[in-house]
């Protein structure tokens, strides 16, 4: 493999609509920030590179929403990320936004650099326009009728009810949700990027030059490449972007899916008057950091951008994640259906490294995973705090205990010792190899083997044991538990980076690189430490309860969004309401009806007589609770049977959420055989 003097890393830009939550984290940021951190241990050079994505339809339709200027929403948005991720400790060199000046000036110079090769195809078409607005109308502004199931309020794009992708011209009865009028087709210019021109050689550069890529990268690569590119439009009109820098295109601004990926290229410039080594010479390694939606983006129209401009790099390797669930459903903004990251650090203050670690642990490196607290919980309490930090507390305790709080000087080793330290040695290769594949999950495993096998060296040799009978014996134990503490801190900073700090000081460890770990002795004898102290505290039932109760609060929320009134039936003379005899009935008695889950046998006293009904409400009230109250019934239904047992009238119920029923009662006691009317 190529031996590269300089890397430049990438992840992929947040879309500045809402804040960040944990499928982001587990997809994009925290398997970068491992990379970058691993990296700069071993003391590369290396650029980490972030910022928002704060252009586009999407943070237009929320500005409207809320009165604001899509500026305002874009200012919101970025300063709650942005805060997150550095609270989160995710090390970016820049984070920056692509609405700033230097991002509108390198994109323009981008765009005007291929408009001047002849790279782009000029097409007119006809789109939807608003007269009323006088503008053009993107997909989300176009509702209408969908043609596949018949569903008011369908997108342009998509029909949220039956999920079919949709074209605007594809609605029935289409209309601007601007201005609630029917829009007019009308003749617009537009710039394509000619993908189909690049087939051969995107064929070529992925399927041929880059086999190493992740199967579910290169896989999804093939698949658009075997079915045929097109060309893909770089403009749009709209008033929220960078405006395209051509005198006939007014009103238009380049594509967000075309201005994004360049932001990477206006943070680096922001960062560094040298960038062009960065994105320009040969011997640096780009890598991209991406979640599984944005692989074309990045290794097809991205790459073709790059390669036509014809002076920078291309990326090297793009290591995209699926998706992350939560609690068994797929994360959405929409929904509200997520693990926010700002209310996360906020809810588990200082417990920044049990979330990284989770998320690396669980992460969605080949498929997708779920997320759940329960799982959350049993990682922090059995893993971090029984393991790694049990380990390091005992390790420490013992030997300010013994030695106050000094390295001991070993007094020989034996056979036991020396395999520690190959064990040890291997589990850092294996830590190393996994990294530079972009195992992150495996190399996490490795990590924790390490911890394991400091824990497995103290209970095998007991030294709270052994301290009666040989002291010097127990001076070798500590000493190499401490140089295994010592090492961990090292191979800990890419994962768990606070915890790791706080491992560092208590060993009052000198600054080490990942190098010096391959080296078994870090500290030498007579080194005095800090006070030990918790790496992890344990999690309690209560947290994970109110997090839990959080997301089912959201889910009611949702389910009660989503329910619609029946339309209503068609009109009936008053003559036939007055033919249904509705009374106040009391209930006297009520039991299951044997071999029928849903079925009660309720006796009611409606003021004429007694008389039995059977309801199907058996699965959601109980007999016993349901005695006493006062219910209405139907009384002039003709009787049925139902399971042998004659029913005379029905109560009168509402569906409620999920199809329950709703018995209709009174707040005030009524006569009984009163009639509705």
């Amino acid at each position: 493999m190529k031996e590269f003097k300089r890397y430049l890393i990438t992840s992929a830009l947040p879309y500045a609509n809402g804040p960040v939550h944990i499928g982001h984290l587990a997809g994009v940021y925290v398997p970068a920030d491992i990379y970058v951190r691993y990296l700069r241990a071993r003391n590369n050079d290396v650029v980490f590179i972030g910022g928002s994505d704060e252009h586009g339809v999407p943070i237009t339709l929320r500005a409207r929403k809320e009165g604001l200027t899509p500026q305002q929403i874009v200012d919101r948005y970025h300063e709650i990320i942005k805060k997150s991720f550095a609270d989160f400790g995710i090390s970016f060199d820049i984070y920056s936004r692509t609405s700033n000046a230097m991002h509108h000036e390198t994109a323009a110079e981008f765009f005007t650099t291929l408009y001047e090769k002849g790279e782009f195809v000029e097409q007119a078409s006809r789109q939807y326009f608003d007269e009323q607005e006088q503008q053009f109308l993107a997909d989300r502004y176009i509702v209408g009728t969908c043609p596949k199931c018949g569903a008011e309020n369908a997108y342009g794009d998509q029909c949220e009810k039956c999920g079919s992708a949709l074209s605007p011209d594809e609605l029935i009865n289409p209309r601007s949700t601007i201005s609630g009028q029917a829009p007019v087709l009308k003749e617009t210019k537009h710039w394509y990027l000619p993908l189909d021109k690049y087939e051969g050689w995107l064929r070529q550069w992925i399927l041929e030059e880059h086999k190493e890529w992740k199967p579910n990268v290169y896989g999804q690569c093939k698949s658009w490449i075997d079915a045929g590119l097109k060309p893909r439009a770089v403009t749009r009109d709209l008033d929220w972007g960078v405006p395209v820098p051509l005198s006939e295109a007014k009103g238009k601004v380049l594509y967000v899916w075309f201005d994004a990926p360049i932001g990477y290229i206006s943070a680096t410039r922001e960062l560094t008057p040298d960038w062009e080594k960065y994105w320009k010479d040969e011997d640096t390694r780009m890598i991209h950091f991406i979640g599984k939606d944005n692989i074309v983006f990045h290794c097809i129209i991205f790459p073709a951008m790059l390669k036509h401009e014809g002076s920078y790099i291309l990326p090297d390797n793009v290591p995209a994640n699926e998706f992350l669930n939560l609690e068994g459903d797929k994360i959405s903004t929409s929904r509200n259906w997520a693990v926010w990251l700002h209310e996360y650090l906020n809810d588990f203050q200082g417990q920044q490294d049990v979330l990284r670690y989770v998320l690396t642990a669980n992460a969605p490196e080949t498929k997708d995973n779920d997320f759940t607290w329960k799982d959350f919980q049993a990682r922090n309490n059995n893993e971090l705090v029984a393991i790694l930090g049990n380990f390091v507390n005992r390790a420490l305790v013992l030997t300010q205990k013994y030695f106050d709080g000094k390295v001991p000087e070993a007094a020989g080793s034996n056979e036991y010792d020396f395999q520690l330290r190959q064990l040890c040695s291997d589990y850092m290769t294996n830590i190393e190899e996994n990294i530079g594949q972009f195992k992150f999950r495996e190399a996490l495993k490795e990590l924790m083997n390490v911890a394991r096998l400091g824990n497995k060296y103290l209970a095998d040799t007991e030294p709270w044991k052994l301290i009666k009978t040989d002291e010097d014996a127990v001076k070798t134990i500590l000493y190499n538990s401490l140089q295994l503490c010592a090492r961990l801190a090292v191979l800990m900073e890419p994962f768990l980076p606070f915890s790791a700090q706080k491992l560092k000081d208590m060993l009052c460890l000198p600054k080490l690189t990942w190098d010096d770990c391959k080296k078994f002795d870090l500290l030498p004898a007579g080194h005095t430490l800090g006070e030990p102290g918790l790496l992890f505290a344990k999690i309690e039932d209560a947290a994970i309860e109110a997090q839990i109760n959080k997301l089912m609060q959201t889910k009611a929320a949702n389910e009660a969004a989503a329910l619609k009134p029946a339309p209503a039936k068609e009109s009936i003379e008053y003559d036939d309401f007055t033919k249904l005899d509705i009374r106040i009935a009391t209930i006297k008695e009520a039991e299951k009806v044997p071999k029928a889950d849903k079925l009660l046998k309720i006796v009611l006293e409606n003021g004429l007589d007694t008389r039995v009904v059977v309801s199907g409400i058996a699965q959601y009230y109980k007999p016993e609770d349901i005695i006493g109250k006062q219910v209405c019934l139907l009384a002039n239904l003709a009787p049925r049977k139902l399971r042998g047992i004659e029913s005379n009238g029905m109560i009168v119920a509402a569906v409620a959420e999920g199809g329950k029923p709703v018995v209709a009662g009174f707040h005030e006691d009524v006569p009984v055989g009163a009639r509705l009317k």
